[in-house]
């Protein structure tokens, strides 16, 4: 188990779609060890495998506040099956974006199906803050940010923030 380095925007690997995981074994294992010590460090609620340099469709995520006893979810090759109502994401954040935060239109609830870290099916009825936290990651692995559901001037307003936080 390690902690590993979590890429940051722009990082091109970022935008690439995640392939599926085909084989649940060691290796696969592992990563999933390294992305809960990365997380937990972090710390984040969530954590896509993608968001450390590894192209496999996994995600990680605690629903549970960080002061509370840890409760690790695995889910690996997640997709969103179904989805309804609308709220906002009030102050979303990523570890792969760094110090910014915006609000974010997401599901109300979702329906999730993918399999756990033995390989057995699963499926996550998710509201509220865990709906926001799943769809949060699964973007990840497909290839999408949460800064890509703002608005073009939001978002170009960032990447000079960005240019600017570089330059110092």
């Amino acid at each position: 188990m390690a902690i590993r380095k979590i890429l940051s925007y722009p990082d091109k690997f970022l935008r690439q779609p995640t392939n599926p995981v085909l084989d649940i074994d060691g290796v696969i294992q592992e990563i999933i060890d390294d992305m809960a010590d990365t997380m937990y460090d972090a710390p984040g609620a969530g954590l896509a495998a993608i968001q450390i340099g590894c192209d496999k469709s996994i995600l990680v995520y605690d629903g549970i506040p960080a002061d509370v006893k840890r409760s690790l979810k695995v889910v690996i090759n997640p997709k969103i099956v179904d989805s309804e109502g609308q709220l906002i994401s009030e102050n979303e954040g990523c570890l792969s974006v760094p110090e910014y935060m915006a609000d974010v239109k997401r599901a109300n609830s979702i329906l999730v199906e993918g399999f756990d870290r033995e390989g057995k099916p699963l499926q996550i009825e998710a509201d509220g803050f865990l709906a926001i936290v799943l769809q949060h990651e699964i973007d990840h692995l497909n290839g999408k940010l949460f800064i890509d559901h703002l608005s073009a001037l939001k978002r170009e307003l960032y990447k000079r923030r960005l240019k600017k936080m570089r330059k110092k």
